[in-house]
């Protein structure tokens, strides 16, 4: 999975939701051990002390844990993790929503948008 930046947003804040996603989607599973910080930051192609900011700020919300000797782990608790997947689903879902009815869309009308996407389709945007 490559990391890729939208230029017009904190680099700092995408690489807190790429380590999620890919907390979420189970490239990083639980109770694995990370990356080192410096290996990272080379792989993202950023500054090491960006990965770190980005890394304590996972710390704080308790999706990822260190020990002292040994680097930092994702956390065991699958609880914290749906949550998380949950929460992100409910982000995604309401900026759709929010373009659809920009756009004119009426809920029912997006609905049946979705419910008619061909599975080809959907698999092209994915």
């Amino acid at each position: 999975m490559a990391w890729k930046f939208d230029d017009n947003r904190s680099i700092y804040v995408q690489l807190v939701e790429q380590i999620q996603i890919r907390i979420m989607t189970g490239v990083y599973k639980p109770g694995s051990r990370l990356p080192a910080v410096r290996e990272l930051a080379a792989e993202a192609g950023v500054n090491p002390n960006t990965m770190q900011r980005a890394l304590s700020e996972l710390e704080s919300t308790g999706l990822v844990f260190s020990r002292r000797t040994s680097g930092r782990f994702v956390t065991e608790d699958k609880q914290a993790a749906e949550e998380l997947k949950k929460r992100f689903a409910d982000k995604q879902t309401a900026e759709f929503l929010k373009k659809m009815m920009e756009l004119g869309y009426a809920k029912a009308d997006i609905i049946s948008l979705i419910n008619s996407a061909e599975e080809p389709e959907l698999k092209n945007i994915l």
